[in-house]
């Protein structure tokens, strides 16, 4: 086959890999052009370097070549190249380009191949088919994204670029990039950072109980290795069980395998891998936990490992495809705080495999907005509800304005530690989103996600209810129409607040409220018939929702894998369908949600039961004998399993009621619900409100129907 590069592009291939490998940094080489084109292009540059460990992310690859595609990438994670060839012909996945990229070490080369720039935004790109959703087809997905990935890479200067049939773009490299002078440590650290995250991880063995520390760090600054090296010193001073956890196993081989390599074969089996979720229900017992990448753990197995274990470590990334430790930093902060006696927090910032400010992790952050900020504190202290404007975006406009477009990112990234770069792709071409954003001049302090669901025809809507089909990005309809019954569901216009964010340094002012008024309204007179939302099932969240009168209308069975919550359903009638539609979904969930509760919800918290139940309007009165029962437990001595009909009643008229639980302690409001809702046993009841033992808990669920007794007498 015939070469199609030039002298000029090979010579400047070979100039730019020995730059790399001269300043141990990473670079970028982008081939626009014809698919068959760009593809020879980058296999007759691979044969000139010859690098020792290359790899394609592309479904074309040359044959023999070491390639993935898809979720298969994953697989070279803790791997180490020296050449990676991302073909974008193949679909631009952002999350795989985020991972992938990290894998390249410094003196590596990454080739991006491309189709041409004047067209790529026009390109039907694969990935086109995760953000199409009915009755929008891939065609009709916007390249908005791509469109700026193309600006992004114009506008670098260390990028070598070779459009087909072009002169080729030379990086100015006329400074040499400087070199900071490290601080020299002891092997097997790499870094005086490393060094003092060992040094911390191990005290949190050696020191105090219950003082974790967090490290966080981008990617390639050796927290895993950290966590590694640790667990090795301690098993060689004698510690005998230090555990490993993450998302998934193979996330976690980079500490296993560090820690191994330091110790003798014999000792390998003092360190082991266990999902979290087995860990909270097996609790093994453990010298040291550690989790690693726990920005991409659900928050509450989290919450869990951090009360079930006192000697625990954390790691996440900074600037993650999986999360972000910024949003997790935040989140979780309130956790340590509530559960731990101090906890300490270092960052890495000097990277291992590669130097300091290294050109191929500045343009990944610039194309993948992993650099996105929020507004600055300062800037919006003078943000309330009478200083604010409210506007529904133009994504035209958001695409021009890269500082708002950060910001906007930046603040959903804050709010949801799961925002992943696909996400930044979803925000600019999904053809049923809506943004808007809540501003004080300039600046983003609230913004919102709303998606375009329903109206679809009857047959249609009988196929959802049936469980014949499940539109993609119709949550709303579907979970109405398929769990509920409620077979008009779908084909009733719906509008789904997705993510909402309110700035930290403006919460608790009433912002977010305001926006989903706004919202709410504007919806509502452009013809949808309901609102919704579905999240992640909290107290908090929940109090929020309420707030607007927004009320739930069905709570998961299963907490979700993602998010580690049940996922709760809230709906506001706009029209009178959407109105009789919610009064309906609400009557379908409280039909079944009490009895839920000794079933599959059994072991909910009590918390979210009283938050999920309140306003709900629904429970059965309780009769004359009725009231007789629960005097006759509450004052006599009767047992509870004897009159424990009257006392679900009970229970149930007092959770949907509220103000009746105002009469009752934190303790008793969690024992009404447990043992006379979830039907716990007296053992474990006793164990959450935290008394020795039946006689003791049975004291207590006296005093408080006793209580509740007297509340509907008065």
């Amino acid at each position: 086959m015939p070469t199609v590069v030039s002298d000029q592009l090979i010579n400047a291939a070979e100039a730019l890999a020995a730059t790399a490998r001269r300043h141990c940094q990473r670079r970028a080489l982008v081939l626009a052009g014809e698919r068959d084109w760009g593809r020879q292009a980058a296999c007759e540059v691979l044969a000139r370097l010859a690098p020792v460990a290359g790899h394609w992310f592309s479904d074309a690859a040359p044959p023999g070549a070491s390639a993935s595609q898809g979720s298969a990438a994953l697989a070279l994670l803790g791997c180490e190249l020296d050449a990676l060839v991302f073909d974008a012909w193949s679909g631009f996945d952002p999350d795989a380009f985020g991972a992938l990229t990290g894998t390249l070490r410094g003196g590596g080369l990454l080739l991006l191949l491309t189709p041409p720039f004047q067209r790529w935004s026009q390109f039907a790109d694969p990935q086109n088919r995760r953000i199409a959703v009915a009755p929008y087809s891939a065609e009709q997905v916007s390249g908005r994204f791509l469109q700026r990935l193309v600006r992004v890479l114009e506008s670098d200067p260390d990028v070598l670029r070779c459009e087909e049939g072009r002169p080729v773009r030379v990086p100015v490299d006329a400074v040499p990039p400087s070199t900071q002078c490290r601080e020299p440590v002891a092997a097997p650290c790499r870094t005086a950072d490393q060094r003092r995250a060992v040094d911390a991880v191990v005290r949190v063995v050696t020191g105090h109980r219950r003082r974790p520390v967090v490290l966080t760090s981008d990617r390639g600054r050796g927290k895993s290795a950290a966590f590694g090296i640790a667990a090795a010193q301690l098993i060689q001073a004698g510690r005998e069980h230090i555990l490993v956890t993450g998302p998934r196993m193979r996330a976690t081989q980079a500490v296993l395998e560090h820690a191994r390599s330091l110790l003798p074969k014999e000792r390998h089996g003092a360190i082991a891998f266990r999902p979290p979720d087995e860990l909270l229900r097996e609790s093994p017992p453990a010298d040291l936990l550690l989790v690693d990448e726990a920005a991409a753990i659900p928050a509450p197995l989290l919450e869990g490992l951090l009360k079930r274990y006192s000697r625990i470590a954390f790691a996440t990334t900074v600037h993650g495809y999986e999360g972000t430790g910024r949003g997790f930093a935040i989140r979780f902060s309130q956790s340590l705080d509530r559960y731990s006696n101090s906890w300490k927090q270092l960052t890495l910032t000097a990277p291992i495999r590669w130097t300091d400010d290294d050109p191929l992790e500045r343009l990944v952050f610039r194309m993948l907005l992993l650099d996105a900020n929020a507004a600055p504190d300062r800037v919006l202290q003078g943000a309330d509800v009478d200083s604010c404007t409210i506007e529904r975006l133009d994504r035209d406009q958001l695409l021009a304005d890269e500082t708002r477009l950060s910001e906007l990112f930046g603040l959903l990234v804050l709010a949801h530690y799961r925002t992943r770069p696909l996400d930044l792709r979803h925000l600019l071409d999904g053809p049923n989103l809506s943004i808007y954003a809540l501003c004080l001049g300039r600046h983003v302090a609230a913004t919102a996600l709303v998606a375009d669901e329903g109206g679809f025809d009857a047959a249609t809507a009988q196929a959802i209810a049936a469980g014949r089909t499940r539109p993609h990005g119709h949550l709303l309809p579907e979970t109405l129409a398929a769990h509920q019954g409620l077979v008009e569901a779908p084909g009733l216009r719906a509008a789904r607040i997705m993510r909402i964010a309110v700035h930290p340094a403006v919460q608790r002012r009433g912002l977010g409220l305001t926006l989903v008024r706004h919202i709410t309204r504007e919806v509502a007179a452009t013809g949808y018939d309901y609102i919704g939302a579905s999240f992640g099932a909290s107290s908090e969240l929940l109090e929020f929702w309420n707030r607007l009168g927004w009320l739930p209308v069905r709570l998961s069975i299963q907490a979700g894998a993602s998010s580690g919550y049940h996922s709760v359903v809230l709906l506001q009638g706009l029209s009178a369908r959407g109105e009789r539609l919610a009064a309906r979904a609400r009557e379908r969930f409280f039909a079944h949600f009490p009895h839920q509760l000794s079933d599959s919800l059994r072991n909910l918290e009590s918390e979210l039961v009283c938050s999920v139940m309140r306003d709900g309007a629904h429970a059965v009165p309780l009769s004359d004998a009725d009231w007789r029962d629960v005097e006759a437990f509450a004052l006599q001595q009767r047992l509870p399993e004897v009159a424990i009909g009257a006392l679900w009643r009970l229970g149930c008229v007092a959770l949907e009621q509220g103000d009746a639980l105002s009469a009752l302690t934190a303790a008793e409001q969690t024992l009404l619900v447990a043992r006379v809702l979830q039907k716990r046993s007296w053992q474990e009841c006793a164990a959450l409100v935290d008394v020795p033992g039946r006689a003791a808990a049975l004291a207590l669920l006296r005093r408080a129907v006793a209580k509740l007794i007297r509340y509907h007498a008065d």
